[in-house]
């Protein structure tokens, strides 16, 4: 089926020769040329719309190659970034920062268990004498009768009524330690209390402390002194 505008040619020749037999002639000839002008105006413009087509495909395929290129930089940039000689350093000094305080923070933790251990459970301390010299206070029969029971002792008073800690003096005495301790108790019987002193001295053999004298003087009257030990 020809398009309309190429009828009209074939139409003015048709009547220009006016023979039916010249007419046919050329009516086929022009219908050939025709036909192949038909066959190449519809082929021209099959290539141009294929290469038409060809450009958005291409241009699909760049902006596909774009997207993926973002996508690649997307990813790096949502990865770990690279790591530099000065970040591993910065990395290195800051694990050792964190090194250093644990092990400060161990060795006070250390120091404060020591501390503890030897003012509570070494034989030397003066919380472990003055213990061993209440206990013998507490079973004395004098101490007992003059104070009545139970018999509780206590440190130094402040001025507030508080009860601090037994108070103990160290010092040494022909090359060996000695320590002297004051405290106080009071039993049963009212408005009746005592002061306890103790003086003890180191073992050179066995590196233990021994009682050289325990006393009580009553502070109320009739005032008299209870002689618990003495070694002297």
């Amino acid at each position: 089926m020809l398009p309309r505008f190429l009828w009209r040619p074939v139409l003015c020749s048709y009547r220009a020769l006016g023979s039916p037999s010249r007419s046919l002639t050329v009516s086929y000839r022009n219908l050939s040329c025709l036909a192949l002008l038909h066959k190449g105006a519809f082929a021209a413009p099959t290539s141009r719309s294929l290469f038409c087509a060809e450009r958005p495909i291409s241009t699909g395929c760049t902006s596909l190659q774009v997207k993926d290129k973002r996508v690649s930089v997307q990813s790096t940039s949502d990865g770990a970034p690279p790591q530099n000689a000065s970040h591993k350093v910065k990395e290195a000094g800051r694990d050792f920062t964190y090194f250093i305080v644990v092990l400060i923070g161990i060795g006070v933790t250390g120091g404060l268990f020591y501390v503890v251990f030897e003012e509570l459970f070494s034989s030397s301390s003066p919380s472990k004498i003055y213990g061993e010299a209440l206990e013998k206070c507490r079973s004395h029969p004098e101490v007992i009768g003059a104070f009545g029971e139970p018999i509780k002792g206590y440190g130094e008073t402040t001025r507030r009524g508080r009860r601090q800690h037994v108070s103990h003096m160290e010092f040494v005495k022909d090359g060996i330690k000695c320590m002297r301790l004051k405290f106080y108790i009071e039993g049963s019987e009212p408005r009746k209390q005592g002061t306890v002193h103790i003086e003890v001295k180191e073992n050179p053999a066995s590196g233990k402390y021994e009682f050289q004298y325990i006393f009580v003087e009553i502070d109320t009257y009739p005032r008299r002194t209870i002689i618990i030990e003495d070694n002297r």
